[in-house]
């Protein structure tokens, strides 16, 4: 099942769609990777979900891959006495340490961490937004504050202090144990939550251990001042919105959003854009025209995948909401001034001979007889490094395992397969041309661009490129 189009889509399983036969519908309807969000559902509850992604994938003859998004550390308020209490701009309420029950006066803050870091002056932000409130005062285990703007607060609603760093570990207890769940059941990759700093990454990577990609979620501005560090150490980026959202004024989330894709293609890593996408979609089979322009800009920017959240896990059409998503991106992706945007957008020419030949391997795909490329690769790097040219043709990438061809089923525009490497340059040829013919990337005499590096089966870079060209029948 080939879909012809290059930007990736990510759908969120949940009580709505991780049933077999709707995992498998949203399959068929064009999901590249299927997310478990360990925020909620047990581990049964994804266990099962995987399972579904897997009978999916045989069904559907081509690589799903699975994330696991790990919750991060969550600071939210306790409880109040009455479950609920009013409030207006201009109240001053006290923010403390105390278990108990909140009132009109004071709510309760259980997280010294953060009473630590607050200063006189500083914004809280309460319920995703919803509620503000300034510090007026600060004292040994609690802060005044008075209210900018909401009308009512309720128990456990989240915390957020934008512009400070709080000094927590990024993997909390509950994430130790949903990490080693996941990657017991096979996970590809491992999103980790609230990343202010590499050093966040650096613990995480070494849990992993080679087991699963890791995706660094940017929902914090602290992580974007280190963007690059996190990079250094992150296989992916994800940009999370939602909380850039609450923690940044909304004016400045479309530029931290074009500054983490384009960061992000210049390594050549994978980047996600998320967060209501598709918002209205969880109640409605049709989305806003807005939301239609938003995924086309992410398609636009050359982000290599959009996520639906929601849309897909909770709402009411999560078939309708990945098949106006596929539509929308290969509507844009059809516009002629596309493959410019593309090309503008590209990052500096790296020195290596690597990038040097896969470079020299894009432009000569685009004389008219060149169909697609093909991309022998044992890790994932030397397709992930076609992938950063943004090449307007097919990429089918060929693995030597399920593990990085699932992978690589998140990379902008590649078309992974599995197949055991070829013994030697000739049957190496012979293989892809018959693969690209037999996947229909390819006509009957048409030009196909090999990349490889032999030895096959070696890991390290590629430093062949062959010309072949697709035959008629497999025995030709």
């Amino acid at each position: 099942m080939i879909r012809n189009r290059r930007t990736r889509i990510v759908a969120t399983l949940g009580p709505a769609s991780r049933a077999p036969d709707m995992v498998r519908t949203l399959a068929q309807a064009g999901v590249d990777v299927f997310r478990l969000n360990f925020s909620h559902g047990t581990h049964d509850d994804h266990q099962a979900a995987l399972n579904a992604v897997r009978a999916a994938e045989a069904h559907v003859g081509r690589p799903l891959a699975a994330l696991a998004d790990l919750q991060g550390p969550k600071f939210r308020l306790g409880a109040f006495a009455k479950g609920r209490i009013a409030i207006a701009p201009g109240q001053a309420i006290r923010l403390d340490g105390d278990a108990a029950p909140g009132d009109g006066r004071r709510a309760p803050l259980p997280h010294p961490e953060v009473l630590k870091v607050l200063r006189r002056g500083m914004e809280v932000v309460l319920d995703d937004g919803k509620v503000r409130l300034r510090v007026t005062d600060v004292a040994d285990g609690h802060v005044d504050t008075e209210v900018v703007c909401g009308d009512a607060l309720s128990d456990r609603k989240g915390v957020s202090v934008p512009g400070a760093t709080i000094p927590v570990p990024a993997l909390t207890a509950k994430d130790r144990k949903d990490l080693d769940f996941a990657l017991r059941i096979g996970v590809d990759w491992i999103a980790l939550s609230f990343v202010q700093h590499a050093g966040d990454v650096a613990e995480l990577r070494r849990l992993v251990n080679g087991r699963a990609q890791i995706l660094s979620k940017i929902e914090k501005p602290a992580a974007i001042e280190h963007l690059e560090a996190i990079l250094d150490v992150s296989d992916g980026l994800m940009v999370a919105r939602g909380d850039l959202g609450v923690e940044m004024a909304t004016e400045e989330v479309p530029v931290a959003q074009k500054t983490i894709v384009r960061a992000a293609r210049r390594r050549g890593a994978p980047v996600i854009i998320a967060t209501q996408m598709l918002e209205s979609m969880t109640a409605s089979p049709s989305p806003t025209r807005a939301e239609a322009s938003d995924v086309a800009n992410g398609v636009y920017e050359g982000a290599d995948a959009l996520m639906l959240s929601a849309e897909s896990a909770s709402g009411a059409y999560p078939r309708e909401a990945v098949t106006v998503m596929d539509a929308i991106i290969r509507r844009v992706e059809a516009d002629p001034n596309w493959p410019s945007l593309m090309r503008a957008e590209h990052g500096a020419d790296a020195d290596e001979d690597v990038d040097a030949l896969i470079a020299a391997a894009t432009r000569a795909a685009q004389a008219r007889s060149t169909a697609c490329l093909v991309a022998y690769t044992t890790t994932g790097s030397t397709a992930r490094r076609v992938a950063r040219e943004r090449p307007i043709l097919p990429v089918l990438a060929i693995a030597p395992n399920e593990k990085v061809a699932r992978q690589l089923g998140l990379v902008w525009g590649l078309e992974p397969r599995v197949a055991t490497q070829p013994r030697g340059i000739a049957a190496m040829t012979d293989e892809a041309a018959h693969m690209a013919a037999e996947l229909g990337l390819a006509a009957a005499g048409a030009r196909v661009l090999i990349i490889a590096g032999p030895p096959m089966g070696a890991p390290g870079a590629a430093n062949l490129l062959r010309i072949a060209h697709a035959p008629r029948t497999r025995g030709s």
